[in-house]
């Protein structure tokens, strides 16, 4: 029987429902919006100008970095050295400038060691078959230790010649009075997204998340994309870094101890499968919102600061375990 155009369009328009309800980052999504709907009406401090404006800065620390975590565990791997990575970048930056350089030298600076840690973790994976979690989590330790070294285990607040244009360019507002980190983010996150969707780079990602090994045998360079995608985790921890440095105002060295947790829970929240082959960009910045938001709401309901951890941690596990239903949905 001939298919008519008008059911074809309706088959089409049907699908694309279905695929929409089935994402978990569309719930995510409405979880964020629901949660935000009832903290403006539950509490009277969450719907000011101010708090949203905390929020939505905040939030930029966690979704850089989450974008670039989604990448390596799109592949089927794990990058626990982001927060440790972020504190050597910003203190590389804080050094370089408090000993009298400008801010594009101190900036480069801390770039280019973003890319030489990105570096050495990913040949390690790729060409020397290093686990992943094995080898962040030694980087993990490197990291946070050479940025002890190089400040001396002491606060760096004075950052030379450009010391205000670092905090112009962290803490500053120069487009419709939205906070600069959060514009950043949202190039990032066009950016990945595009490379994800559009590019062969992303293409040759998710194959190597969906089977590497068939990767390999169909001629992806299944080695170099590692590399470079665990360069690209750790230059989205360095850039979060400058801008954090920016907004703060002063590096310590236990600046982002205990990040990589929150990142790798942005990245899962919002859609990613730590199995690899699953991962998008808009997910990652929804999970971070959703840990920002619950973040923020602890405090303006009176509830312990110290339960952030169990309703990030439950957060991870219902994340976990609606991707398993559905799984076992598509399956049966």
């Amino acid at each position: 029987m001939a298919i008519t155009l008008d059911q074809t369009i309706a088959q089409k328009q049907r699908s694309w429902f279905s695929s929409v309800f089935a994402s978990q980052t569309f719930w995510v999504l409405v979880a964020v919006v629901l949660a935000c709907i009832f903290l403006s009406f539950a509490t009277s401090s969450f719907a000011t100008p101010a708090n949203l404006y905390n929020i939505t800065r905040n939030v930029t620390f966690i979704a850089i970095i989450a974008l670039g975590m989604t990448l390596v565990i799109i592949t089927g791997g794990i990058d626990l050295s982001v927060g440790s990575v972020l504190c050597l970048c910003s203190m590389v930056l804080a050094v370089t400038m408090h000993a009298g350089y400008g801010i594009g030298t101190g900036i480069a600076a801390s770039i280019g060691t973003a890319l030489v840690v990105g570096a050495f973790n990913g040949i390690l994976i790729a060409y020397l078959g290093f686990p992943p979690f094995v080898v962040t989590l030694g980087m993990l330790s490197i990291a946070r230790s050479l940025a002890m070294v190089a400040s001396n285990n002491t606060v760096v607040f004075q950052f030379g010649p450009d010391h205000d244009k670092l905090l112009a360019l962290g803490g500053g507002a120069w487009l419709f009075g939205i906070a600069n980190p959060v514009l950043y983010m949202a190039v990032l996150a066009l950016l990945t997204g595009f490379v994800l969707r559009w590019t062969r780079f992303g293409r040759y990602v998710f194959a190597i998340g969906g089977n590497e090994h068939a990767a390999t045998l169909t001629g992806v360079p299944v080695r170099k994309i590692k590399v470079a995608i665990y360069m690209i985790s750790a230059l989205s921890a360095g850039v979060a870094g400058i801008i954090q440095t920016g907004w703060l105002g002063a590096v310590t060295t236990n600046i982002g101890a205990g990040m990589e947790l929150q990142v790798i829970a942005a990245a899962v929240i919002g859609g990613a499968n730590l199995a690899g082959g699953v991962g998008t960009a808009f997910g990652a910045v929804v999970g971070a919102a959703l840990i920002e938001v619950i973040r923020n709401s602890l405090g303006l309901l009176g509830i312990n600061a110290f339960w952030q951890g169990t309703f990030i941690g439950g957060a991870i596990v219902l994340a976990v375990l609606f991707d398993r239903l559905r799984n076992l949905r598509q399956s049966e």
